[in-house]
This record gives C-alpha cells, sequence and structure tokens, in this order.
C-alpha cells in the first residue's frame, strides 16, 4: 500500500511539473515566434521604404529579403541581395503573380516558402519577400532545445520527486504499519478470552435455569459474532498485507468457481433462491486458488443475503480477451451511485436495505483486498434492480497446481 501511495505521490507531482513546463515553454516559443515574425514584418517594411534588401538596421538580426517593383505598365523589376537566386524570370513572375494576387497586404506564400509584405502605390506596387527557411530553422531550433531541457528537467525533477515521495509517505508508512500491528495484536489477544466465554457459556447452559438460559443465550450469541469479528479482522489484515504479491503458483479459476457454486446452491435455495451458474473451462490465473475461492464466497454470500425474496442469482465465469472475468449478479435493493466508491471500504454498509444484523461490513474489503493481492479487479454495478460485482484477473499460461475442468 505504502509503495502504491509512493508511486501516487510521484505520479502527481510529475503531472502538475509536466503541465507547468509545458505551459512556460509553450509561453516562450509562441512569443518568441511572435517576436520573430514582427521583426521580419519590421525588416520587410524597412526594404520597401529604404530600399534596404540584406543590411540590418539597428537592432536587428539580418533577414535577407527581395523586393519586387511592379509598374503600372505590367513591368516587373527585382531586386535583392546574393542570398537569392533572381536569375529565373518565370520563377520571379509566378511569384509576384501570387504576392498581387492575396487577398491580404502581408503573409506568406506556402508554395514557394515565401514570407512578404505589399505596399500599393499611385503608380507602382512594391512587394517584400523573405525565406521562411530560416523562420522555419530558427522556431525548430528554439522548439528542439526546449524539449531537450524540458526532457533533462523531467528526469531531474523525477529524481528529486522519488527521493521526496519517500520522506513524505514515511510517516505514514509508520503508521500503517503500527495501525496494522495493533489490529493483529487486539485481534489475537482476544481470541483466547472469546474462547473462554463461549466454553464457559456451554458449561452454565447444562446447569442453568430456563429464565437464565435466556441470558446464557444472549452470551454464546454475541460471543460467537464477536469471534466471528475478530477472525475477519485477521482475515483482512493478512489479504492486505500480501497486497501486491500473488503466490507464484497457477490456479484454474474455474474449479474456484464451481466449488463455490456447489457450495452456495443449498445455501442460495435454502434461503428461496436459484442459483445459476455458467462457467468457461480452464481459465488458469496466478494465485492462490482456496483465497480466490474465498473472495467468491463472500460475493455469493452478499448476493443470497441480499437478493430480493424468490429471485435468481447468476454465477459466471469467462474468458475475455487476456483476461478471467467472474460476476455474480442479484436482484434486490440498488446500491446508491454515490455510495458505491464506498462499499469497499471497512465497516461501512451502503444503506438500511443492504445491511444484515450479523454483518459487520468486512465481508467486501476481504474480497477486495485478495483480489488486489493477486493484481485483479474487483468491481460493482448496481442499476435497475440488478447489482453485479465482477472479479477480472489476468490469465496466465502454465502448469496448474491441480484441478481439472468443470462446465
Amino acid at each position: 500500500m505504502i509503495r502504491h501511495l509512493r508511486w501516487k505521490v510521484v505520479a502527481t507531482n510529475m503531472l502538475l511539473i509536466s503541465l507547468v513546463l509545458l505551459a512556460v515553454f509553450a509561453a516562450v516559443y509562441f512569443i518568441s515566434r511572435g517576436n520573430y515574425h514582427k521583426n521580419v514584418q519590421q525588416q520587410l517594411y524597412q526594404a520597401l521604404e529604404q530600399g534596404d534588401y540584406g543590411r540590418s538596421q539597428p537592432g536587428m538580426d539580418s533577414i535577407p529579403c527581395f523586393v519586387a517593383e511592379v509598374y503600372g505598365s505590367g513591368t516587373v523589376r527585382v531586386a535583392g541581395n546574393s542570398y537569392y537566386d533572381l536569375s529565373d524570370e518565370t520563377r520571379m513572375a509566378e511569384i509576384v503573380t501570387a504576392a498581387l494576387a492575396a487577398d491580404e497586404d502581408a503573409g506568406t506564400l506556402d508554395e514557394f516558402h515565401l514570407r512578404y509584405l505589399r505596399q500599393r502605390g499611385y503608380t507602382t506596387t512594391a512587394i517584400a519577400f523573405t525565406d521562411t527557411y530560416l523562420e522555419y530553422t530558427s522556431l525548430h531550433t528554439l522548439l528542439k532545445a526546449c524539449s531537450l531541457v524540458g526532457c533533462g528537467a523531467l528526469v531531474v525533477l523525477f529524481l528529486c520527486s522519488y527521493l521526496l515521495s519517500g520522506v513524505v509517505t514515511k510517516p505514514v508508512g509508520a503508521a500503517w504499519a503500527q495501525q496494522e500491528q495493533f489490529l493483529s495484536d487486539a485481534s489475537h489477544e482476544l481470541k483466547t478470552p472469546l474462547t473462554v466465554i463461549l466454553s464457559s457459556a456451554e458449561l452454565l447452559e447444562q446447569s442453568a435455569s430456563p429464565e437464565q438460559a435466556v441470558y446464557v443465550d444472549n452470551i454464546r450469541a454475541e460471543g460467537r459474532r464477536m469471534k466471528a469479528l475478530v477472525e475477519d479482522m485477521l482475515t483482512l489484515f493478512r489479504a492486505q498485507k500480501n497486497a501486491g504479491s500473488p503466490p507464484d503458483t497457477v490456479t484454474d479459476l474455474s474449479e474456484a468457481a464451481v466449488t463455490a457454486a456447489l457450495r452456495f446452491e443449498p445455501v442460495a435455495f435454502e434461503a428461496g433462491h436459484v442459483l445459476d451458474y455458467d462457467i468457461a473451462p480452464s481459465l488458469p490465473v496466478r494465485g492462490d486458488g482456496a483465497k480466490l475461492g474465498q473472495a467468491l464466497a463472500v460475493l455469493l454470500d452478499n448476493a443470497v443475503k441480499y437478493a430480493a425474496p424468490g429471485t435468481p442469482i447468476r454465477l459466471t465465469a469467462v474468458r475475455q480477451g487476456s483476461r478471467a472475468v467472474v460476476s455474480v449478479t442479484d436482484q434486490g435493493p440498488d446500491i446508491p451511485s454515490d455510495k458505491l466508491p464506498r462499499i469497499f471500504d471497512r465497516f461501512y454498509r451502503a444503506d438500511d436495505a443492504r445491511t444484515d444484523g450479523d454483518s459487520f461490513g468486512l465481508g467486501l474489503p476481504i474480497a477486495k483486498a485478495i483480489v488486489d493481492a493477486h493484481r485483479g479487479v474487483l468491481r460493482c454495478d448496481s442499476s435497475g434492480g440488478v447489482t453485479t460485482f465482477s472479479i477480472s484477473l489476468p490469465l496466465t499460461a502454465g502448469k496448474q497446481e491441480r484441478g481439472t475442468d468443470h462446465v
């Protein structure tokens, strides 16, 4: 859990840092591009005004350009520095024609890779041009530099964030370990006195009068409930302690599902339900078959308790791509959507419709802890009077520890 929390802290930090760096570099890029365009426009304007086709103005970077003057008679005169080859009259005519036909007085001629500035006079139209290659190269270099600096910064910040996350989560880990140790110690310490209480109650029952027998029965009933609570807490503790480290064995989830179905079929029948099951054969997963069966037992027990009287309960196990999915569906009161995210919390019960007097709200947390320990996903969907709990586990290849195919 602490490891997961640490990576979550790192991921959150890196996401925020990445967004900040992206915003900063985007601002630098677009501001630089805007300034570059402004600089180009100023030099094109200077070229038109002064006939200076290559020399830079004070405070400006040199941007080579050439100017075409178009007279009313149709004559075109092109002049510029040696950076451009202006000897191809046909190409020059195409460039000038395209610039004259453009709707805007300033813009780009993408087919010629040129930026232009057009100025109309009484007898002539002057058009200044410059190559967009220099603009593209400058901006591409800036973008490349920002990317390299950004990647380097992210690597350094990732290492710093990872180290700091260890410092931040260390107190949380210590507190969690102390809490788990307390729960484990308390549960173990309670088992012995509870056993003594239950044994003493059985002895008292043998010599108790009818009036006293009522009190003895109450003692035994509450003692059993307390013992069940202690056992559930220990089970939850063990499951959470092994989270993220499933056993290195292969088990058949189909077999676990069939075993759970056969076990709960008479239980469901006694409660007035029919348990239907459709289980695909051979669903090999990595993990502990007994623990997975325990998780399925929790879901089936939950369905038997809360399904509407006389309604069927359905258990399915199917192969979905690279995962095995086992689902338990019952018909009964919906779990409110705003409470669905909390149903796997310890001691939490969604509402009165799904509350049982013998339940402590630990069954679903135990099932989730077992599934999490097997790197699976346990989810719940509840709507339209139908509630479905689904366990999704990654399929694996390899020899199964034991098991046969069932249908």
